[in-house]
């Protein structure tokens, strides 16, 4: 028996006003995926446990197996393992947007997705700048990037908002706050200065691109929390695919593999087919393999239904199409979001998300969609969003 596990990053969410009251999912032509449904099981479940933050980092460990209210202590640590960043005793890490601010308001949280090359250029600068014994910048993938602080752990007490949270919003309201929030405030300012006629800048404004601005610290975290091995707890061999760091990270500190497959971004240039054919190529040597795409939050986030509703459907015709066509009794198949990302507020929400089981041993529940309403309709709820995997494999 062979697993695979889809996350489709963000792509459910609330009913659109402007839509008639559907949501993207509704919106979506997805003739695989629904033909799925009527073959397998359709549910809720609850992936971001009452009272923790809906990140991507929580969602997607419960959907990967593990309880974020045991093994979640910050994303940026986990951004951080993915890029080989060592953290020692003493330091604490933040993820670092570059970003554009304009009339003093938050314009683009991503830089207009910068390229990951303009992008490690300004964070060069910035560290030769602002960097010293104590203060480190590690470039990531286009605007996501780590700060590393020795000596700093207060800063980890400082309360701070996501850049996506806060968009069209003046920035002065949403500044890191609170104690040990000084150093935040303060290498946020004085990078205004360094990338302001940086020569990428200068040519990003001369093509009409968005010039990073400044910086924006967030997400803070100490050290990686230790977690078994995917294998030790589930007795399989796994492997996952993502264009994202955080996903990496994960993958690592489970002991997955990270697939190396060329044209897989966190955006709408993602090469879905090379995505879906690499995965399906690697379940030849591993029992399970992950899928993740990240083109329907990156969408979300940025209030673009259309580019959001693409996404989802590009995911049925050229991913799910080819899951679909792996022989039915040797595989199970688990399909589902990590968590909402609704276009009416930009930004992920902790409300449970529909999952679909489809494969060997999973008997048809009556539902004929994979939308939102359709998985609440089936009554079928999964308190506990981790205890997923163990149906998934048979071992729950």
């Amino acid at each position: 028996m062979k697993y695979c596990i889809l996350i489709i990053d963000g792509a459910s969410g609330l009913p659109l006003p402007e839509r008639d009251g559907q949501t993207c999912l509704e919106l979506a032509h997805t003739p695989n995926l629904d033909a799925m449904v009527t073959e397998g099981i359709l549910g809720l479940a609850r992936t971001v446990p009452p009272g923790m933050e809906p990140s991507s980092a929580c969602a997607c460990m419960s959907v990967l197996g593990y309880d974020p209210k045991i093994y979640y202590r910050g994303r940026a640590a986990i951004e951080a393992r993915s890029m080989g960043i060592p953290i020692d005793n003493g330091e604490v890490v933040f993820r670092c947007n570059l970003v554009t601010v304009r009339n003093g308001k938050m314009w683009d949280y991503s830089s207009g997705h910068i390229s990951t090359d303009d992008a490690r250029k300004l964070i060069s600068a910035l560290n030769q700048s602002l960097g010293n014994d104590n203060i480190h910048f590690y470039p990531g993938v286009s605007y996501r990037h780590i700060c590393k602080l020795k000596g700093q752990k207060d800063a980890l007490l400082a309360t701070c908002t996501p850049p996506h949270d806060i968009p069209g919003n003046p920035i002065d309201d949403f500044l890191p706050y609170g104690q040990g929030s000084e150093l935040l405030r303060d290498l946020m300012r004085r990078s205004e200065a360094v990338l302001r006629d940086h020569p990428v800048n200068i040519a990003r404004r001369a093509r009409g691109d968005s010039p990073a601005t400044m910086i924006w610290l967030f997400w803070g975290s100490g050290q990686v929390p230790e977690m078994p091995a995917f294998k030790q707890v589930y007795g399989l061999d796994a492997a996952l695919t993502s264009g994202v760091d955080l996903l990496q990270g994960l993958a690592r500190m489970v002991g997955m593999e990270v697939l190396d497959i060329p044209g897989v971004t966190d955006g709408p240039d993602n090469d879905y087919s090379a995505q879906a054919a690499g995965a399906l190529k690697a379940l030849g040597d591993q029992a399970l393999v992950v899928i993740h795409i990240e083109a329907p939050d990156e969408a979300a986030h940025a209030g673009l239904i259309d580019d959001k509703v693409e996404a989802i459907q590009k995911v049925d015709r050229e991913v799910i199409s080819r899951l679909r066509s792996w022989r039915e009794d040797t595989l199970r198949l688990l399909i589902m979001p990590d968590h909402p990302t609704p276009i009416t507020v930009r930004t992920h929400t902790d409300d449970p998300v529909p999952f679909l089981l489809w494969g060997a041993g999973f008997t048809a529940n009556g539902a004929r969609r994979f939308t939102e309403s359709e998985a609440k309709s089936t009554d079928f709820f999964i308190e506990e969003g981790y205890n997923i995997m163990g149906r998934l494999i048979g071992k729950a």
